[in-house]
């Protein structure tokens, strides 16, 4: 969904860019209070397998194919704040490296897929795990559901952005009832991504999963025929180094980029789509990162094209995984030396 340039006014983009800064603002404040010193590396690597993924596109329907857009899996792992930060990053290394997502649209994009869906999802997601059981099989069931609906509300939002801003006169009746029609499809692969991770980390280090914190009910024992909560066991996974972990999703990552994404779906994903069928994108602009090395995530002067492809894709993890990290680096010892003044 990634909105390019020409597709909304120069006003509406601006405002947008003004919503998406103060966005990212917010979340640079509200990181502080989620990220600790074991999170904080791994904020970056969400940031990192997120774009990989994004890298997969699946196919949905005749034509047309989707992918993954990351707020709701983001905010569950590392917290909504966060999360808005994390797809921040994507969006820019996306932008600037690969031509992926206009550059004046850059708010737009930031707005629609890392604010929209990061309140959306988590809203839900929050909301669900309130009610339901408060086990670990709650959360990842929690956590399809945040993701299924906060696709078609990305789209939705979009079309409200498109209905201000819109630089063609398509009917706003049409493009919204195309939008959300072709992105709730994309929102059950969506939602599946997003279960199969959480549940993946959940399973293996539930202490480092944001939305995971405080539900799981304590242990129960029974002593002279009353139950009593047991004494916390003092696991190593839960109080040990995340680092196996932060290996494991690196390589994963790079797996996903540089191999795997090769065997993506060729079909435009649904905002393509909808615009080509539509008629929105007849002020399309050019990239203004077209002439890129890396463009169309490729690597220029490379001929053979899985190893141009495998290899951009290497080049996005690495750069997206240093940009984030850099980043929750810094808004972790500002936060430490916030505390100790």
């Amino acid at each position: 969904m990634h909105v390019p340039d020409g597709f909304i006014n120069a006003p509406v983009s601006a405002a947008a860019g003004v919503v998406a800064a103060g966005a990212v603002a917010a979340g640079l404040r509200g990181a502080r209070r989620e990220l600790d010193e074991r999170t904080a590396p791994l904020a970056g690597l969400v940031a990192a397998f997120i774009f990989a993924v994004q890298m997969l596109n699946f196919p949905v329907a005749a034509g047309t194919s989707g992918h993954l857009l990351g707020g709701a899996l983001a905010a569950i792992l590392v917290g909504p704040w966060t999360g808005v930060l994390c797809i921040a990053v994507v969006l820019l290394m996306q932008g600037i490296l690969f031509a992926d997502g206009g550059l004046t649209a850059l708010g737009v994009n930031i707005t629609v897929m890392g604010v929209v869906t990061v309140v959306v999802a988590y809203a839900l997601f929050r909301g669900l795990v309130l009610v339901l059981p408060r086990t670990r099989r709650s959360v990842t069931v929690a956590s399809f559901a945040a993701a299924l609906v906060s696709v078609p509300a990305a789209a939705a939002a979009f079309t409200l952005i498109y209905a201000v801003g819109g630089t063609t006169d398509v009917p706003v009746s049409k493009v919204l009832t195309a939008m959300v029609g072709v992105h709730v499809l994309i929102g059950v692969g969506e939602a599946v991504i997003t279960m199969l991770t959480v549940g993946a980390v959940v399973a293996v280090r539930p202490d480092l999963v944001y939305g995971a914190r405080g539900l799981t009910a304590p242990l129960k024992l029974r002593v002279d025929g009353e139950l009593v909560d047991a004494a916390p066991a003092a696991a190593p996974a839960a109080g040990g180094s995340p680092k196996k972990l932060w290996i494991g999703g690196v390589v994963t990552a790079l797996v996903l980029a540089g191999f795997v994404s090769f065997y993506a779906s060729a079909s435009p994903d649904g905002l393509e789509k909808v615009a080509a069928d539509q008629g929105i994108d007849k002020n399309v602009e050019e990239h203004a990162a077209a002439d890129s090395p890396l463009a169309d995530y490729g690597v220029k002067g490379i001929e053979a094209p899985r190893l141009s492809g495998g290899l951009a894709g290497a080049i996005g993890v690495g750069a997206t995984l240093a940009v984030g990290t850099g980043a929750f680096w810094v808004v972790r010892r500002r936060k430490t030396a916030a505390l100790e003044a």
